[in-house]
């Protein structure tokens, strides 16, 4: 396999990351859960401009963490006899929703499709910052000198990780879903909200991240990887901390939004696509996360790919998904 630049095929599936976790991590999420739980979401549709046959479409906005309206696209099917099916959707680093469209070939088998803005992005959702530091170069650093000060509740993806699960919990209380046939999917930061989606909402059925983003920090830091959608962490460092006199600490704060620590949550039946040659996620940080992951699991590899589309994955996730 050619795999010039990370860890040998058989060290991977092995590998159990780098990142320190906090001690504590789990009551740090079970906090977050139990704020989440106590916001009232405030729902509310609108139809939306786009129109499809056999289905409707709204904008769907919730409240989410610290009172932000948030944004997803919605489409339900309006000829299948409901409870039915419903699949998640989450999208890249900077990106929004996507096109109603492409969410139509899920609507045409009977599924109700939810697919989030993320707060801050390029989408709907609002954000209203209030951390304190450097907000420029990224959304993994944001909230970073609050949490260095021992306030990580203000991590911004701490948010959106709650967002993603508030999202489940909307559309799992649909009267025309079927809760118990959920499915969660997405690529890169797209993946890394399958994740944090499935191991907070332990009810998501079927989860396909795609080389998953947001994982193994320290692991990213060590391979010179702080690049592309990594470049932020070389950037706090340059900025904030450039004798790195608090990199044990540093690391440690984002050990609370590193997405191996909560894959021991996950119940859903997981399908996750990988390409070797990966330099934007490197694939020993996706197996940092693929590794902790308990439930029943299958990984599909792409030894020749990069941070790219993989050939007929989305067909693989598509039938996946038509097991829910």
């Amino acid at each position: 396999m050619p795999l010039i630049f990370d860890l040998p095929f058989e060290q991977l599936e092995s590998y159990q990351g780098r990142n320190p976790r906090p001690q504590d991590f789990d009551a740090f999420w079970e906090k977050g859960l139990a704020e989440m739980r106590a916001t009232d979401p405030q729902v509310e549709l609108v139809p939306a401009e786009f129109k499809a046959t056999n289905t409707a479409c709204f904008h769907l906005y919730f409240t989410g963490m610290g009172g932000e309206r948030i944004h997803a696209k919605l489409l339900q099917p309006v000829k299948f006899s409901p409870p039915h099916p419903a699949i998640l959707m989450f999208h890249g680093y900077t990106g929004d929703s996507g096109d109603w469209s492409d969410k139509l070939s899920y609507v045409s088998e009977g599924f109700t499709v939810a697919a989030l803005d993320c707060r801050g992005q390029a989408g709907l959702s609002e954000d209203r910052g209030g951390v304190s530091g450097n907000t420029l170069h990224g959304h993994i650093i944001r909230g970073l000198d609050d949490a260095l000060n021992d306030l990580p509740e203000k991590l911004l993806f701490r948010q959106i990780f709650l967002d993603t699960a508030q999202l489940a919990r909307i559309v799992m209380g649909m009267p025309d879903v079927d809760a118990n046939r959920v499915g969660a999917t997405g690529s890169s930061q797209g993946g890394a909200l399958t994740v944090a989606c499935s191991a907070l909402e332990p009810r998501i059925k079927r989860a396909a991240p795609v080389f998953p983003f947001l994982s193994d920090y320290k692991r990213v830091w060590e391979m010179d990887q702080a690049k592309d959608a990594y470049l932020e962490l070389q950037e706090f460092f340059r900025h904030s901390d450039p004798t790195h006199k608090l990199e044990d600490r540093i690391f440690e704060k984002l050990g609370y939004i590193d997405i191996q620590f909560l894959a021991p949550r996950i119940r859903a039946e997981v399908l996750w696509g990988i390409g070797l040659m990966d330099t934007v996620c490197p694939p020993s940080t996706q197996f940092a996360v693929y590794n902790k992951i308990v439930s029943a699991k299958g990984m599909t590899v792409y030894p020749d790919f990069e941070h790219e589309t993989l050939p007929g994955h989305s067909d693989r996730v598509f039938q996946f998904m038509m097991g829910l």
